[in-house]
């Protein structure tokens, strides 16, 4: 057997420290200093990576991903339903529109079931597959791959890319660098636009933008978002990844040996090395891996999957469409690096075998929470009620005697119409002999809500004094009516009457 090079034997060293967690600093003596391992992390934050484009399985399924949530982002503000913009978020109105409903701030309750939702969804898929959404579905992945399709087609590909930043300042230097930017810049302010189109009517605001005529919070959020898409995507790219992104950082405590990750077969690929096709390298006392170091060269985060799981890894698969299309080139089976779990490399498990030991009592659990909280959601939003009286009482009066003798109680009804028909509704109220409502602006006992708004309404209850002893009597306010469609609406709030001394 040959005997390997020494950078081969130093590559294969394993780490004191699982490959997930970050490097640590190390004290050297009286006389301070840092380990090796730190100087290599901290040169690698300074340099600059430069990814190698491949092509294959994974790789058309990223940029399908990439155009999947670029049409919904850029496309869903332009789409109307009922006459105005499908999805919209007024903050100013406080109403938010989601295609046929209509959602006010006392449904605030939704956003943290969805916000629960999502918690477990992010659970329930890492301890399943790991970082799939950071490599096909994360904006700061996805605005990446944008970005550097337009790098790709100013600039050249890897080497001219190197090429292009090595050399010194030129008036071609400048053009390229020039129209990659301008081309950057133009994108960046068109998704801020799409932004800030989500919270004001997206072609109200065109007409503005072009007359230069928008609000200065629009202007602000606008050039915001548009300026961290430009530098996230442009300039930091796996920076957020590596050293920002929270999410890389817990999501060891997710995952285990049985979690579907990118992962080499170093029981199949060790000892690598170079060698030629025509020989037998299994005689030869070879592995599989060519150590190529393609892996590396399309990896966006320039780790060496080699090394292990890490937790810079975002799971893009793009090494597994390098490594495949070198393992077809030497004639090798596929799958030297792979989607799989740590103990199928171990214990030599089939992608069945695999594939069972996925459902494990963690990934149940979040199925079934995950399942139950999504179906009383969907529940709950198909039966929710679309009309909605809140009775505020008038704190400055309780209850007074008024001529005739009567007693008066003063309310304020708030009416929130969550439909989009109007609707024309009778106000009554029970519970006290002889009592009677009417609106304390009109002298009527009926209202008119329009669509997808609210109404206060103040209104005087009045009953005869005779026979109602002091104190305060339950009484309910009943409000029926009939909306413009011909569906009936009904709402019964409880409240109280005061009679005073």
């Amino acid at each position: 057997m040959q005997k390997e090079p020494p950078q081969q034997a130093a590559a294969q060293t394993p780490r004191d420290d699982p490959a997930w967690q970050p490097v640590r600093r190390i004290r050297k003596g009286s006389g301070g200093g840092t380990s090796p391992q730190v100087e290599k992390a901290l040169a690698e934050v300074r340099s600059k990576i430069y990814p190698r484009s491949v092509q294959g399985n994974f790789a058309r399924i990223r940029v399908l991903m990439v155009f999947l949530t670029q049409l919904v982002f850029y496309g869903l503000p332009w789409v109307e339903w009922s006459g105005r913009q499908a999805v919209l978020f007024d903050l100013g109105a406080r109403k938010f529109y989601l295609f046929g409903m209509v959602l006010w701030p006392q449904d605030v309750i939704y956003l943290t079931v969805l916000l629960v939702l999502s918690a477990f969804a992010l659970f329930l898929f890492t301890a399943m597959a790991g970082r799939l959404f950071c490599g096909y579905a994360c904006p700061q992945t996805v605005y990446t791959e944008l970005f550097m399709w337009i790098e790709a087609r100013v600039e050249g590909d890897r080497l001219a890319r190197i090429r292009l930043d090595e050399q010194p300042w030129n008036a071609r230097k400048l053009r390229i660098k020039a129209t990659k930017h301008f081309l950057w810049v133009v994108l960046a302010l068109w998704t801020g636009y799409t932004f800030i189109g989500y919270f004001a009517p997206i072609r109200e605001l065109g007409a503005h933008l072009v007359a230069f005529d928008l609000g200065p919070w629009q202007w602000f959020w606008m050039l915001f978002y548009a300026f961290a898409t430009w530098g996230n995507a442009g300039f930091m790219r796996e920076a957020v990844c590596k050293y920002m992104c929270p999410y890389a950082r817990f999501q060891s405590v997710m995952v285990d040996d049985d979690t579907f990750v990118v992962t080499y077969d170093h029981v199949r690929g060790e000892p690598r090395g170079g060698r030629s096709r025509k020989i037998d390298h299994k005689e030869a006392g070879m592995g599989d891996c060519v150590d190529c170091s393609l892996c590396v060269q399309v990896c966006p985060t320039g780790i060496d999957i080699r090394d292990g799981l890490q937790y810079m890894c975002i799971g893009c698969g793009a090494c597994v469409d390098a490594c495949d299309t070198v393992m077809d080139k030497m004639g090798y089976e596929r799958g030297l690096i792979r989607y799989t779990s740590g103990n199928a490399i171990t214990e030599r498990l089939t992608q069945p075998q695999v594939r069972r030991r996925m459902l494990r009592p963690r990934v149940l659990a979040y199925s079934a929470l995950l399942g139950a909280i999504a179906i009383a959601f969907v529940f709950s939003l198909a039966t929710r009620t679309t009309l909605r009286v809140d009775v505020i009482r008038d704190r400055g009066a309780l209850g007074r005697e008024v001529a005739g003798g009567l007693i008066e109680n003063v309310y304020r009804l708030q009416i929130i119409n969550s439909d989009e028909s109007p609707v024309d509704l009778d106000l009554r109220a029970t519970g006290v002999p002889g009592l009677v409502l009417l609106t304390a602006d009109q002298g009527v006992s009926s209202v008119r809500v329009e669509g997808s708004a609210n109404r206060l309404v103040p209104v005087v209850l009045r009953a005869p004094a005779d026979g109602l002893k002091p104190g305060l009597y339950d009484i309910q306010f009943e409000t029926t009516g009939t909306r413009d469609s011909g569906e009936a609406a009904t709402v019964i709030e409880q409240s109280s009457f005061y009679v005073p001394n």
